[in-house]
């Protein structure tokens, strides 16, 4: 996988919630009905009460014992109900049932690190649980417990929820009883950059961390009430079937705040049995890269390009030998489509090729210049990706980013009140870092959250990645922080 360009980047604050189809008759839900010989409208109220029954049958609470050294030192995380304590504490999610044989989904980041794992069903029956696998790249986990005739949950079509859909989200938030909540679906495709990334302020150490594939985030958005304990829940249609496993708030106290997010069930289906049937997830490779969708407007504008002309995901590099490659993609390129479904940016992109195993045949749709043309092409797997297109090596990452760098001395760090940085001696003029705007003599401080003081630091961050985009942190000549990410493809 490659990293392309990004730009500057300011967004909002994103934390774990922790601690389907639209039914042919859902217009029934949805009633417009003349109120009185003067037109007014109103809409019937919809029906949730069934839909509330049949998931809580399939919800569960989760509890899992996190140890010292996973949990971390004293102070206060959203993700679980207390203070982090310098001994083992207890932390609290939800789960969905997937199959009647005790096979249940949740999110990696509730059984992340946990030395045991209980589950509660909602008849108070409790059963102890193993890990059957993770995928951190999605934020998804299944779970089993020595348990027969579950009430599995029903599972809908989440390319079939439409925005201002009404959806209940239930779980066990604050570990409460069964909670069932209701709102709408506000937004899809939402990709918010919180797979992969830890808190800020967190020391952090690359030591036992291991190279992992891009983060996947198309997160249906939605207002119905989410809060800590909710991850792992479900978001349910109206007629009570999975569009989404609930994983994310945006908030700036923890707590709920107007926005859930949840993972799409057509990604998370395919996610589960993986993991079920391997143990591990088998995800195809397209072998593309494009801007990360925080930046891709401002990338597109510093290309002379408008942004509401890229109707598709605009490819920045097609890693050599990739099936991308062999199917005759080219960088410029605008993928607008997979099979019958139409894309609209690489958000999209990056979920479609996600539900994909290695060796299956897609068609892309796609546009270059003024052409349109398709292409059919068999997806790698990931390990297939040549090496020599990662960034990982000093060589490699001079070279992407266009630069040349110095070490700061101490004597400059202490100076300035520095406690690290990677000086930028020399910046290419068609280089990564001058399209973004740096100039020779900014500072980079920190990629990833990561202190950096050489660019050895910088490949080692980029072999421990943990999310395909890459948060670097840096100082200008003038004094003014800046953020900008770098994005792998699918």
């Amino acid at each position: 996988m490659t990293a392309v360009v990004a730009a500057l980047v300011s967004f909002g604050t994103f934390k774990f919630a922790s601690s389907q189809s639209v039914p042919d008759d859902v217009s029934n839900n949805f009633g417009f009905t003349a109120a009185s010989a003067k037109g007014r409208i109103t809409a019937e109220a919809p029906e949730f009460i069934n839909a509330a029954a049949l998931v809580t049958q399939s919800i569960v609470h989760i509890k899992v014992m996190v140890s010292r050294s996973s949990a971390g030192s004293g102070r206060y995380d959203p993700y679980y109900d207390s203070p982090r304590q310098p001994q083992s504490v207890m932390g609290s999610g939800s789960g969905v049932i997937f199959s009647t044989d005790g096979y249940i989904i949740t999110n990696n980041h509730v059984v992340n690190s946990a030395t045991a794992i209980q589950v509660i069903l909602t008849d108070k029956r409790i059963f102890e649980a193993k890990l059957i696998g993770a995928d951190p790249n999605t934020d998804l986990a299944v779970i089993k417990i020595d348990a027969k005739d579950l009430k599995a949950i029903t599972v809908g079509n989440s390319d079939q929820v439409q925005v201002g859909e009404w959806v209940l989200a239930a779980g066990y938030p604050f570990s409460l009883n069964t909670t069932v909540t209701a709102g709408i679906v506000s937004a899809k495709g939402r990709s918010i950059g919180i797979i992969g990334q830890k808190e800020e302020g967190q020391d952090r150490q690359l030591g036992n961390a291991t190279t992992m594939g891009s983060a996947v985030e198309a997160f249906i958005q939605t207002d119905a009430a989410i809060n800590p304990g909710n991850s792992g829940g479900a978001l349910v249609n109206t007629s009570g079937q999975l569009i989404g496993i609930n994983a994310a708030i945006a908030s700036q106290s923890g707590s709920y705040e107007g926005y859930g997010f949840a993972i799409p069930v057509n990604l998370a289906d395919k996610i589960v049995k993986d993991l079920i049937k391997y143990g591990e997830v088998r995800r195809g490779l397209l072998g593309v890269s494009f801007p990360s969708p925080s930046t891709e407007d401002q990338f597109l504008i510093q290309q002379g390009i408008k942004p509401g002309s890229v109707l598709g995901a605009y490819i920045t590099s097609v890693q050599p030998g990739s099936a991308a490659a062999q199917g005759g993609l080219k960088a410029g390129d605008i993928i607008q489509g997979i099979d019958d479904a139409t894309i609209s940016s690489s958000v999209e992109l990056s979920e479609r090729i996600a539900r994909h195993s290695p060796g299956d045949a897609v068609k892309l749709k796609y546009k270059r210049g003024q052409q349109n043309a398709t292409t059919n092409v068999t997806l790698q797997a990931q390990e297939a990706a040549p090496k020599s297109s990662r960034m990982t090596d000093a060589d490699a990452i001079t070279s992407q980013l266009g630069a040349s760098f110095a070490p700061l001395s101490t004597a400059f760090k202490q100076r300035y009140g520095l406690p690290s940085g990677l000086g930028i001696s020399k910046v290419e003029a068609d280089g990564l870092l001058a399209q973004i705007g740096l100039q020779s003599g900014s500072i980079i401080l920190s990629v990833n959250g990561y202190r950096v003081n050489s660019v050895g630091d910088i490949v080692n961050i980029f072999k421990a990645s943990t999310n395909g985009i890459m948060r670097f942190e840096c100082l200008t000549p003038e004094g003014q922080r800046v953020v900008f990410n770098l994005s792998f493809g699918a």
